[in-house]
This record gives structure tokens, sequence and C-alpha cells, in this order.
């Protein structure tokens, strides 16, 4: 049976609605959609392939540890 690992994904939307879609557990793993499910299925696909790029998934080059919300007077 084949293992299953979560993945963290930032999402943002640009302001033409299109939203962005990121894998901070892999350097350069972006992707983008029309919709939320677009992207999400987009997502899955470009971790798959930076997944199949690496030996083995501890060697990744950076660890997620999480999120923290900044706030900046500007």
């Amino acid at each position: 049976m084949p293992r299953s690992t979560h993945f963290p994904v930032l999402i943002e939307q640009d302001k033409d609605g299109v939203y962005i879609v990121s894998c901070p557990m892999f350097q350069g793993c972006h992707s983008y959609g029309y919709t939320l499910e677009e992207a999400m299925e987009n997502i899955r696909e470009a971790i798959q392939a930076c997944r199949d790029e690496m030996a083995d998934i501890s060697e990744a080059s950076t660890k997620f540890i999480g999120l923290r919300d900044l706030e900046l007077s500007l």
C-alpha cells in the first residue's frame, strides 16, 4: 500500500483572480490555476515532479516549520 505524505501548500490569489500555489518543502516548486481546484491539482503534479527528482524526501534542502503572520506599518 502506498505511503501518504502531507506537504504544506501556500495559496495566494493575484489581482486577476488567478490562484498561485507553492510548496515550501521544495525550492522552486510553484504552480497556478484559474480555480482553486485546478491550482491544487497543478501543485500536486509539481510536488510529484520535485519528489521524483530527489532520491529521498529526507534530503530536502529545507524543512517546513510553520507559518506566521507578520504585521508591518507601511
